[in-house]
């Protein structure tokens, strides 16, 4: 590592999250949307306080990122806000608890990471979810270990944002109180403690009395979502996701991480340093054992990772590990430039998904007549049709699909005559629900290496 880049830290590091905002943004623009950002773009065009899927958290960024651009580059500002936010409090945390320079590799090390620059392409909840993680643990950090009145304020309105944000947001809380009842037994006490969480409480009210009035339905659509129907335990999950960990964060990195948090004791010892400890092995621990029972997918950890960038800069810093600090951060690039090129080069086979849509739904809008009513065969292909379609038409689906907020917007019958966008052959099954079906086009699109997948356009109608 240059030198140099240490002789202004504060600045180096600014200056580091700044480029690579700008870096994203552009490199954003050239994507596709995926199906759950179409789906999520959606949703700020609905504001609620609270959706089938998640909190509403997402739905109201995006619903501000809408007035600089709906374009791809400009629903992904929400990612490129929430990560470089969380790159600045990732920094200003470290310096708090050390220095400057270390500070600098908190955030050199948050910024190298696999995970953290798919944070950067992809608009989900756990974008939200990761910008007011950071700021919670900034600020909780400050109330416990500082005291001053206003940072327990702070810590209550961002402690309801994060709420608002995604439900895995429990598990911080979860820390939280882990480490009052081992440590801080005297924060029960502490009347500017309630205060924070009257704060959090008032301002996650909205989604608590919405969930309310909806029979609790998000709350137990993420339960099952997250639970599996037999106490099979499957230990190749468990080893999937534990290793998946050392791909994202960088094997050296991980490696150094979790050799510290399971030999050293000084974590324990440490208050500041447990502290920090619970809001990564809380998390990380939850999902593993999840993860014996059901495939997890790799980012459901990734709140994780923002501790972990502080306590490893710490680390990195007391036990001198220079060293180990370059071959970590030189694998970590290696991993985060293929992630990157592979995105951008190779979409059909990293991310599928995301391939074709977009000119699936150009196509169909070539058949589009007058008073056309669209639908999909799934809520992703739907959101899609409203994306990419001109002025942005409502779609619904049409076919039988998992429950989504599609089923809670719709009032009354939505089948009228017009275009079906699907991703197999449908007409047997459009049939039961049409009188005419007519496949009007396809479109066949690369799928992985050597495969291929086949968008079918039908033209239906109600009555003949």
């Amino acid at each position: 590592m240059n030198i140099s880049l240490y002789n202004n830290p504060t600045k180096t590091a600014y200056t580091l999250i700044i480029l690579l905002a700008l870096f994203s943004a552009v490199y954003n623009a050239f994507l596709p949307l995926h199906g759950d950002e179409a789906y999520y773009w959606l949703w700020s065009k609905h504001l609620q306080a609270g959706y089938y899927d998640h909190p509403p958290m997402i739905a109201f960024l995006i619903y501000l990122t809408n007035f600089v651009s709906e374009s791809e580059w400009g629903v992904r500002l929400v990612n490129v806000i929430s990560m470089s936010v969380a790159a600045v409090y990732i920094f200003k945390l470290t310096k708090l608890m050390s220095d400057e320079r270390t500070a600098l590799n908190s955030v050199i090390i948050f910024s190298s990471a696999i995970i953290t620059h798919a944070g950067y392409i992809i608009t989900t909840p756990d974008s939200p979810l990761i910008l007011f993680w950071s700021l919670s643990l900034y600020y909780t950090y400050r109330a416990i270990f500082i005291g001053d009145k206003k940072d327990f304020i702070l810590t209550g309105l961002f402690l309801g944002l994060l709420m608002l944000s995604k439900y895995t947001a429990i598990l911080y809380i979860a820390g939280v109180v882990i480490f009052m009842a081992l440590k801080r037994r005297d924060l029960f006490l502490n009347p500017y403690m309630y205060t924070a969480a009257l704060i959090a409480s008032i301002v996650v009210s909205p989604m608590l009395l919405w969930n309310y009035q909806h029979d609790w339905i998000s709350f137990t659509f993420q339960l099952n979502h997250g639970s599996s129907d037999t106490p099979t335990i499957h230990p190749n999950l468990f080893f999937e996701f534990l290793g998946g960990q050392f791909g994202i964060f960088s094997p050296v990195f991980a490696g150094v991480l979790f050799f510290f948090l399971i030999k050293n004791r000084l974590y324990f010892k440490d208050e500041k340093l447990f502290f920090i400890s619970l809001s990564i092995v809380v998390t990380l621990l939850f999902f593993m054992y999840k993860s014996f029972y059901l495939r997890m997918a790799l980012n459901y950890g990734a709140p994780a990772y923002i501790g972990a960038a502080v306590l490893l800069a710490l680390i990195i810093s007391k036990y001198e590990l220079k060293k180990i600090f370059k071959i970590g951060l030189l694998i970590a690039l290696t991993f985060t430039l293929i992630g990157r090129v592979a995105f951008l080069f190779f979409l059909p086979i990293v991310q599928e998904r995301m391939y074709g849509n977009k000119e699936a739904v150009k196509l169909l809008a070539e058949y589009a007549k007058e008073g056309d009513s669209f639908y999909g065969d799934h809520l992703t292909t739907a959101a899609y049709l409203t994306y990419y379609l001109p002025n942005h038409p409502d779609a619904d689906l049409a076919l039988p699909s998992r429950f989504s907020q599609y089923d809670m917007w719709r009032k009354k019958d939505p089948l009228k005559d017009g275009l079906v966008l699907t991703r197999e052959p449908e007409e047997k099954r459009l049939h039961k629900v049409y009188k005419d079906v007519k496949l009007v086009d396809t479109l066949t699109v690369k799928n992985g290496l050597k495969s291929t997948k086949t968008f079918h356009i039908y033209r239906v109608k109600k009555h003949i």
